[in-house]
């Protein structure tokens, strides 16, 4: 099986840990041992939010943070590719072409941020529909989707099962909310709609439940493909 992993980095750099990014390496380990194909996409997490923030205070415009946070998310990269040894390409390659080449080669590519203006969501989701993945795995810091931000709203409930217009109109109204944090960005769910993969949202604080999706197996929300 051909899957693509997009880890946030609030999940996978919470604090610099070394043995939560060896835990991370341990399962995509065990996954390229039982013979499937990893890609993996790692997000900025705290430590981008933090310069971002000080670079906004410091006057550097939008692109110039975005840039500042793709700097972040290969760093991110960078320590997972260490913990992976020599399992995987040993840069993170900073376009999908390079990602999709590393792939055919045998390697795991693990990638941070490409463009500015593209989460590394949206990453995620262009590379799994570039390389025609079976299936995208959306590592993140809550369990699922739900109807709202659960943070925000105790109301709120969870989704087994959406499909993927399901899943652009529900982000699409919790973004639209100041302060509000979506499992999943909206670009990334439009690609995911046009693309007709099926993807899982997650908890990712728990490295294993990646495994357990990849074998059928999770307590997240399933994004099921409609019949074209």
């Amino acid at each position: 099986m051909k899957v693509i992993v997009s880890i946030g980095g609030s999940v996978l750099v919470p604090t610099v840990d070394a043995d939560r990014v060896a835990a991370y390496a341990d399962v995509i380990e065990g996954l390229d041992d039982a013979g499937h194909t990893i890609g993996l996409v790692v997000g900025g997490g705290p430590t981008a939010r933090e310069y971002i923030g000080a670079a906004r205070e410091l006057g550097a415009n939008e692109i110039e943070l975005d840039q500042l946070g793709i700097a972040v998310t290969r760093l991110n990269a960078r320590l997972l590719i260490a913990a992976l040894d020599n399992r995987v390409a040993p840069t993170p390659p900073e376009d999908h072409d390079r990602a999709r080449e590393a792939l055919q080669r045998g390697d795991i590519p693990v990638m941070g941020g490409t463009v500015a203006g593209h989460t590394t969501d949206a990453v995620a989701t262009a590379l799994a529909e570039y390389t025609d993945a079976d299936l995208l795995i959306y590592a993140t810091s809550v369990d699922g989707v739900y109807s709202a931000d659960p943070s925000e709203d105790s109301e709120a409930t969870k989704f087994d099962r959406l499909s993927p217009g399901e899943l652009v109109d529900i982000v699409g109204g919790i973004e639209l909310e100041a302060g509000s944090n979506a499992p999943v960005d909206l670009l990334a769910t439009k690609l995911l709609e046009r693309s007709g993969l099926r993807a899982v949202v997650l908890d990712g604080t728990e490295p294993e439940l990646v495994a357990d999706a990849v074998d059928g197996g999770h307590d997240g929300t399933e994004i099921v493909p409609e019949e074209r």
